[in-house]
C-alpha cells in the first residue's frame, strides 16, 4: 500500500528541505512512524519552490504553490503529483485543510483520503455547511483520544458516521538513561525530583501546578520542581506565587529554554513529570517523558488519558484542582513505578513500531471503506 502524507501549510520561505524537516520534526517522525508499519510512504509538502531529497528510505517532495492564489488552485497542483505517485491513501495533516482535501478529491475521486488533527478546532458555525460538505469527501479522521472528535460532532463538522481513529499524534525517539549520570549532567535533584517541561501560559496552567505542589511538599519534604519552558507569558505571577508560599522556598527552579537534547538528560533524572495542561491535541512532552522512563502525574485530559494508557501508568487527576494534585503526587512518589515499567507502557502503545501499527490498520480501513463506496 501507498500512502502519500500531505502538508499544506506551505514551509517558510527561504528554508531549504533539509533544515524545514529539522525543524518540523513531527513532519518527518510522522512519516517514519508510518513507514514502521510496513506501509511505503511518500510525503508531499507545499512549498515555494520545487525540490525533492529522500532521507530514511522516505521522498519527501516539495511543490511550489508560491504563486497560486487560493488553496483550490494549491489543491489542484498538489494533486497532479498524487496522480504521478500513483497513491492509494491521501493522509492530510491538519483537520484544517478540509478544503485542500476535497479540492483534491474532485480531482482523484477513486484516492481515499484520512485527516489527521493537529490542535485543530471545528469551524464557526456560519461556516459549518461548507466544512461538512468538505469533509464528505474524507474517509476517515485520527485523533490522539476518540473523544477529541465530539466537538465536531456536536458542531455537526462531521458526518454522523464518520470513522474516527484514535492513533496518537506523534510519538519520540528519546530512550532512557542511567538516571544518576543524569542528575550529575544536569544538577537536578530531589526526592522525588519532579520535572515540568512546557510554556508558560493559561492553557498550560502553571498557578495550579505551583499550587499542588506547595500541598504535596507539606508532606514530602525532599520535593524538587524543575521548570523548563519556552514562552512564559505567566512567568512573573509563577514567580510571585512561589516567593508567597513558604512551602516553596528552595523547591522550585526556573530553568528558562534549553535545547531539546537536554530535555532527554532532564527527563532521564527526573521521578516524576507533571503537567497541568487544560487541553492538549497529543501531548509531546508527556511523549518524551514516557519515552525516557519518568512516571506522569497529568491532568485528565482526553489525550493524556489515552497517552498513559488511562492512567495504567502514573497519576491522572482533574485539570485545575490542585488539592488532587497534591494527592497524586504523593502517590506517586510514595508507590513509585519503575522507569523500565514506564518504557515498557510506551513501547507497547506509543513506540514508532506500535503507533505504525496502527496506522497500517487505519490506512488499510479508509482503502478498503472508500472503494466499497464507489462500488
Amino acid at each position: 500500500m501507498h500512502v502519500v502524507q500531505a502538508s499544506f501549510q506551505p514551509a517558510p520561505e527561504g528554508l531549504a528541505p533539509a533544515a524545514l524537516l529539522d525543524r518540523w520534526r513531527s513532519l518527518a517522525d510522522v512519516a517514519g512512524i508510518a513507514a514502521s508499519g510496513g506501509v511505503r510512504i511518500t510525503v508531499v509538502q507545499a512549498a515555494s519552490q520545487p525540490d525533492c531529497l529522500v532521507r530514511d528510505g522516505i521522498e519527501y517532495h516539495f511543490v511550489d504553490v508560491a504563486a497560486l492564489d487560493t488553496a483550490p488552485k494549491r489543491a489542484r497542483r498538489i494533486a497532479g503529483l498524487l496522480a504521478e505517485l500513483g497513491a492509494d491513501v491521501l493522509h492530510v495533516h491538519g483537520l484544517a485543510f478540509a478544503g485542500e482535501a476535497f479540492a483534491v478529491s474532485r480531482r482523484l475521486p477513486r484516492l481515499a483520503i484520512l485527516c489527521q488533527d493537529h490542535a485543530d478546532h471545528p469551524p464557526r458555525w456560519w461556516r459549518v455547511p461548507q466544512w461538512r460538505h468538505w469533509y464528505s469527501a474524507v474517509s476517515g479522521v485520527a485523533f490522539t483520544a476518540a473523544a477529541q472528535a465530539r466537538p465536531f460532532f456536536d458542531a455537526h463538522a462531521f458526518p454522523a458516521r464518520m470513522p474516527v481513529f484514535a492513533i496518537p499524534e506523534s510519538s519520540s525517539r528519546f530512550a532512557p538513561g542511567d538516571r544518576r549520570r543524569a542528575r550529575a549532567d544536569t544538577g537536578i535533584h530531589g526526592d522525588p525530583c519532579v520535572l515540568w517541561v512546557g510554556h508558560m501560559n493559561a492553557g498550560k496552567d502553571p498557578l495550579t501546578v505551583i499550587d499542588g505542589v506547595a500541598q504535596a511538599a507539606m508532606r514530602l519534604p525532599g520535593l524538587q520542581l524543575w521548570c523548563a519552558f519556552g514562552s512564559a507569558p505567566l512567568l512573573a505571577e509563577v514567580q510571585d506565587r512561589v516567593r508567597a508560599c513558604p512551602q516553596l522556598a528552595d523547591r522550585v527552579h526556573f530553568l528558562g529554554s534549553v535545547p531539546h537534547a537536554q530535555v532527554q538528560s532532564l527527563m532521564r533524572a527526573a521521578d516524576l513529570f507533571v503537567s497541568g495542561s487544560r487541553s492538549e491535541s497529543c501531548g509531546y512532552a508527556l511523549l518524551e517523558a514516557l519515552a525516557c522512563g519518568a512516571t506522569p502525574v497529568v491532568a485528565d485530559i482526553p489525550s493524556f488519558r489515552a497517552l498513559t494508557g488511562d492512567g495504567a501508568v502514573g497519576r491522572l487527576w482533574p485539570p485545575g484542582d490542585a488539592a488532587r494534585l497534591a494527592g497524586a503526587l504523593v502517590e506517586a512518589a510514595s508507590q513509585r513505578t519503575s522507569p523500565a515499567r514506564v518504557r515498557a507502557h510506551f513501547d507497547a502503545t506509543l513506540s514508532f513500531e506500535a503507533v505504525g501499527r496502527r496506522w497500517a490498520g487505519a490506512y488499510a480501513l479508509v482503502r478498503d471503506a472508500h472503494a466499497r463506496g464507489r462500488r
